[in-house]
């Protein structure tokens, strides 16, 4: 996803280290997004989204693709009902 790449003064990119993707907790996705953190939770256990990882604590960590499912799910929810929704994404994703 991310390319590893680091620019010279000159603006040329030399490929010698990598950026680490940055994962959102429940909360930093609830004050970017309309969503309440319930709302999260649930289209997580619906699997309409999917956690990246788990930090130690037990907490579920989401990668930036997140967002953009979000908005497809914000997209469809003006016509789709939930379950609708679920087996579009299930399909779109095999």
């Amino acid at each position: 996803m991310f390319e590893s790449q680091r620019l010279d003064l000159a603006g040329n990119s030399k490929e010698d280290f990598s950026v680490p993707p940055k994962l959102y907790r429940i909360g930093e996705l609830v004050r970017c997004t309309p969503y309440s953190r319930q709302t999260i939770h649930n289209y997580t256990i619906m699997g309409l989204i999917k956690e990246a990882a788990w930090t130690q604590g037990g907490h579920r960590l989401y990668d930036e693709s997140v967002f953009k499912r979000l908005s497809k799910i914000a997209g469809m929810r003006k016509t789709k009902t939930l379950s609708q929704i679920r087996e579009t994404l299930g399909t779109a994703d095999n």
